[in-house]
């Protein structure tokens, strides 16, 4: 008699506490972080409440951006291009596309002919 390996379900195990998987959490954790400087500056200024809501928005914030995805709408051009990715990823590639100063490269395949060709001209 052989053994069989049985299906399960093993989308939740990748996760902590049910909703941060490892990447969610590091980006809630960076953008607590971000938040961390904001606390203090409220701290200094005894309004310790507003800088936790602050730390806990951008932290939200960050959770967001590790965890979903571009809706795939046809309203707008961005998510024509982009819907169905992660949003971390179109950030991270937008940046390298500035980082390269905004230059494209676009390759051609296809060369159109040209009416009058160099040199043929019949005078």
């Amino acid at each position: 008699m052989g053994t069989y390996n049985l299906p399960r379900d093993v989308k939740g195990e990748g996760r902590i506490l049910f909703v941060f998987s490892a990447k969610a959490l590091v980006y809630t954790a960076v953008g607590g972080a971000c938040g961390l400087p904001l606390y203090l500056i409220f701290s200094i200024l005894s309004m310790n409440v507003v800088g936790l809501i602050c730390i806990a928005i951008l932290g939200l914030v960050g959770f967001v951006i590790g965890t979903f995805k571009v809706p795939d709408t046809s309203n707008f051009k961005i998510t024509q291009k982009t819907g169905g990715e992660n949003i971390d990823d179109v950030i991270k590639r937008a940046i390298k596309f500035k980082m390269q100063k905004n230059r494209i490269y676009v390759y051609e395949n296809e060369i159109e002919p040209s009416d009058e060709k160099e040199g043929t001209k019949d005078e």
